[in-house]
């Protein structure tokens, strides 16, 4: 007989339709301020944490996807349209959730920030975090090359 998996983590969206667990604790926790994630919040930046594809599960219900790009996709609740995930199409990609719809967003503090190209002026966020240009390094470079964003 199998045993149940305990989670680390759970949340979900507004309404309560749609439920996930992380089965480790949530991992780099960042701000991303690129114009894709704040076009996908409809906020400045995105607060996301994530973990391992395989330590993450859809616990209830199950969200819209939306492919923003060639190389990516977004969940999100279909019914009261809380943004819930992010991930890349890689097998070893790490699956994200937004912070803000974890139970305790408390324990995913941000560590980093990415897409600071895009960061709004009158932001004044996580000062003292290190952050990052989307692309910074060569490999970086060569996958966000392929992008073909799909959003409006």
């Amino acid at each position: 007989m199998a045993s149940e998996r305990t989670p680390a983590a759970e949340g979900g969206c507004q309404c309560g339709r749609v439920r996930y667990a992380l089965y480790v604790p949530p991992q780099n926790a960042h701000a991303c301020h690129c114009r894709m994630c704040q076009r996908a919040v409809g906020g400045a930046f995105a607060l996301l944490a994530g973990a391992p594809k395989s330590e993450f599960a859809w616990t209830k219900g199950e969200p819209g996807v939306f492919a923003s790009s060639n190389l990516a996709t977004r969940a999100y609740c279909r019914d009261c349209g809380t943004p819930l995930s992010f991930s890349y199409n890689l097998a070893e990609a790490r699956f994200y959730v937004t912070i803000g719809s974890l139970d305790r967003p408390e324990r995913a503090p941000v560590e980093k920030q990415y897409g600071i190209e895009s960061k709004l002026p009158w932001v004044t966020f996580c000062e003292s975090i290190a952050g990052e240009t989307t692309g910074a390094d060569a490999d970086a470079a060569a996958f966000f090359a392929k992008l073909e964003s799909r959003q409006g």
